[in-house]
């Protein structure tokens, strides 16, 4: 099965990270809320507290498929300053799948693994994109590997694409219709 890792720093965005809980575990998917805090519990930039599955230092990674990490401030800077993170980005763009939604594709950038790649972020997030790697509309966008999402508004065609492209379209068909969603196109 399918082993997700959804990573939460104080002040990660309330919708863009419980949405893709939701869906996941929804769809069928292990995905595991891991706590970049020191602590099982993240708050989020809405002041909400999430008690979380683990600790970040504690999640064996080795068995892991995906990282998925929303956006919110500081929760981006927090998750930017968290150098077992970064490492971790860099080592699942290179062998697994990432995906990232919000103020959090930034941390992608910065690190230089958006070279050649077609991602999107909440307008004003890409200062540190790569020449011709943001569309110039926001929505949900699959580079092989990486799956990006521009914000909030965008939470639940992320999470859906994430289920697409860990289980295909009839469990994201199944997980609509649970959702009373009407038909809606995949991501470009």
């Amino acid at each position: 099965m399918t082993k997700v890792a959804l990573l939460l720093a104080d002040g990660f965005e309330t919708i863009e990270a419980l949405t893709v809980t939701d869906v996941l575990r929804r769809g069928g998917v292990d995905v595991t809320d891991v706590s970049c805090t020191g602590t099982l519990t993240a708050t989020s930039s809405q002041r909400v507290p999430v008690t979380c599955d683990c600790l970040l230092e504690d999640y064996d990674f080795s068995n892991c498929d995906w990282i998925v990490t929303p956006g919110g401030m500081p929760g981006e800077t927090n998750l930017r300053a968290n150098e077992r993170v970064c490492e971790l980005l860099e080592q699942f763009m290179r062998t697994r799948h990432v995906a990232s939604i919000c103020a959090s594709p930034a941390i992608l950038a910065e690190l230089g693994l958006l070279d050649g790649r077609h991602a999107t972020c909440f307008p004003g997030f890409d200062k540190d994109f790569p020449s011709g790697v943001r569309p110039a509309e926001n929505g949900v966008y699959v580079d092989g590997n990486l799956v990006t999402g521009s914000g909030m508004g965008w939470a639940l065609p992320f999470s859906l694409e994430i289920l697409r492209q860990i289980s295909g379209d009839d469990a994201v068909d199944k997980v609509r219709g649970g959702l009373a969603l009407p038909p809606e196109g995949q991501a470009r």
